[in-house]
């Protein structure tokens, strides 16, 4: 039997104050669960969160779990946290320059 673990996304379904993410994940051969991953409406329309970034945010928080509890976790629903939106925001924010451009580049004479 394969160790080897492999985490699909399989999309996303809107609902009243929620997006939930699905994923399916296969250990070795047969055996087969799925997951589903809650982020509230809120944190998108609060920025805390971009759309595109939700099926990563939700894969990170999906990796901690199984990495936690390599013998399966106990639960297949998760909802993402404010700490958990900020971790990824700060994990993921592009690095800010002190200068608007580079350098000036200096004329040699």
């Amino acid at each position: 039997m394969s160790d080897t673990v492999l985490m699909q996304y399989l999309g996303f379904e809107p609902k009243n104050e929620w997006r939930e993410y699905s994923f399916q994940v296969r250990y070795g051969g047969e055996d087969v669960r799925d997951f589903t991953l809650t982020i509230l409406n809120e944190a998108f329309t609060s920025h805390r969160v971009r759309y595109q970034d939700a099926p990563d945010v939700c894969s990170v928080k999906l990796r901690r779990e199984l990495i936690a509890n390599p013998n399966h976790p106990s639960h297949t629903n998760f909802t993402i946290s404010d700490a958990e939106l900020a971790d990824y925001k700060a994990g993921h924010s592009p690095k800010t320059s002190n200068h608007l451009y580079g350098a000036k580049p200096r004329d040699e004479y």
